[in-house]
């Protein structure tokens, strides 16, 4: 008689649950400061908040299909309809159902490195091959190369997915690279999830009427600070679209999900405030940590700043380990071309930022052991 690990599908071998560590953290020990994940400092507004009360109460209900809310957000994005979107429990489903709908075993995924972990999360539970394509680090700039993720395509290529603005470095690739990169054809997955800090004029979403296998991904979770609520959603052909929302799980969000989502949508001015904040602040770090020698700040159009402070000595596993002991959460980041200098900090309220502030200031002017 067969063992049941018999019957499991070889290529989930060896992989684990997904787990946070920070967040585990964050919420064993609610007297941290949580500058990790990218979350956003402050509660929904008022208007979100009376949505989640008032459909809370009709939580006995199955939600519909999110037409209201689809149609929103198509319009939004000046796309002709619901039929044009597709809803999620995140950005993380989204891309779950995307890979689902493209990827057989052994095909391959493109991702532009270093980037958000979803790519591969969902490639590697696919019995997927990643393709990590680095980006070129020069000038004490993170650089997109459009043209190496072009060179990496195979026959085997099943989609390329690359983040605008990238997480974590923050910044956007040029327009003219994604026209290059959509023109071959190859299901393109463009992930939107911090479009909102730079402004509407840097989505690539007006790609979706020219070329069918380009998808948008965005999410809730960042600038409208609904990251506990769940909810993302995808853009694109009418067709496709029609598709890839053949492949979900009914019922996928939730009521209250839905229409807290709608609510957040039609704050257009919480959502002003909250960019708003979160700019000026990125600029008041990058501006207080300038002259910190040895430092090198990616300048972000995200609401996370990546450092390296390799060329000061200066280790990122120290540094995050260093503001831990302050009562900080940063996020640690692998080491990378061949340096150790790197982590990152979320923006948080103006007192946290301030706080970040002192805290690296303290731990660059301590002599390296």
């Amino acid at each position: 008689m067969k063992k049941v690990q018999d019957y499991f599908v070889p290529w989930i071998e060896g992989i684990n649950m997904y787990i946070s560590n920070h967040l585990e953290l964050a919420w064993r020990d609610p007297g941290l400061h949580r500058m990790m994940s990218n979350e956003n400092p402050y509660e929904p507004s008022a208007r979100v908040l009376e949505a989640i009360n008032e459909y809370g109460k009709k939580a006995n209900r199955y939600p519909d299909q999110g037409l209201i809310v689809r149609s929103e957000i198509a319009e939004i994005n000046g796309l002709d309809g619901p039929e044009n979107v597709m809803i999620g429990n995140g950005s993380s489903e989204v891309f779950d159902m995307l890979f689902r709908c493209f990827l057989e075993p052994g095909q391959e995924v493109i991702q532009h490195t270093p980037c958000f972990g979803i790519y591969k999360l969902r490639c590697n539970i696919l019995g997927g091959k990643l393709i990590s394509v680095p980006m070129i680090y020069e000038d004490r700039q993170l650089l997109f190369d459009p043209d190496a993720v072009i060179d990496a395509i195979t026959e085997n290529t099943k989609v390329i997915a690359i983040a605008n603005p990238n997480n974590p470095t923050g910044n956007f690739m040029d327009p003219e690279s994604f026209v290059k990169i959509a023109e071959t054809g190859i299901p393109f997955v463009v992930d939107e999830a911090y479009v909102e800090f730079g402004g509407p004029e840097k989505s690539q979403v007006s790609l979706t009427k020219t070329y069918k296998n380009v998808l948008i991904t965005r999410t809730l979770s960042k600038a409208y600070g609904l990251a506990g609520l769940r909810f993302g959603y995808a853009l694109g052909d009418k067709d496709v679209i029609s598709r890839l929302s053949a492949t979900l799980i009914p019922w996928n969000v939730g009521t209250i999900p839905m229409w807290a989502a709608l609510a957040a949508l039609k704050d257009t001015e919480g959502l002003r405030k909250r960019i708003e904040f979160n700019n000026s602040e990125i600029e008041f770090i990058e501006e207080s940590l300038a002259e910190i020698p040895g430092l090198t700040i990616f300048h972000s159009h995200g609401n996370y700043i990546l450092f390296d402070g390799s060329d000061a000595g200066k280790k990122g596993a120290d540094m995050v380990n260093f503001a831990l002991e302050k009562g900080v959460l940063f996020r640690p980041q692998a080491p990378m071309y061949d340096r150790e200098g790197f982590f990152r900090l979320t923006i948080g309220s103006k007192e946290e930022n301030r706080l970040a502030v002192e805290v690296i200031k303290e731990f660059f002017s301590t002599p390296s052991t």
